[in-house]
């Protein structure tokens, strides 16, 4: 049996920014809201609130973010996937960072009247 999630919707919009490996964190990245920076040997990607990513930076904006209202221990199982599954086998895109406490769920705001539909169909509470 899949586990049912409290999710809590984050305010503002979201947005993923993609700068080079090597480029440093720029300042902009750090603010308000919910803020995730990783690093790989490809790029620089940052999911910040979306008014703070300058215009001129690669990006895709419009992202709506819930946090999984935990923490959820390591070896727990099956939390993100019964979150994701609904979404994804009804075609919405997602895009999921985890931290040491917890999930963070980021689909399109455009998507967001289905998402809602199908997460609390599928046994999810959102706040």
């Amino acid at each position: 049996m899949a586990p049912h999630i409290t999710l809590r919707e984050l305010a503002g919009s979201y947005a993923i920014a993609r700068l080079g490996a090597a480029d440093p964190v720029p300042a902009w990245a750090d603010g308000d809201g919910f803020v995730s920076i990783s690093r790989s040997g490809d790029e620089l990607s940052i999911t910040c609130r979306e008014e703070r990513v300058p215009s001129d930076i690669k990006q895709d904006g419009g992202w709506t973010c819930y946090k999984f209202q935990g923490p959820f221990a390591f070896d727990e199982t099956g939390i993100v996937l019964s979150v994701i599954r609904p979404l994804s086998e009804n075609g919405i895109g997602i895009f999921v960072v985890s931290t040491f406490d917890g999930d963070h769920l980021l689909i399109k705001t455009a998507d967001k009247p289905k998402s809602r539909e199908l997460l609390q169909a599928a046994g999810h509470a959102l706040l």
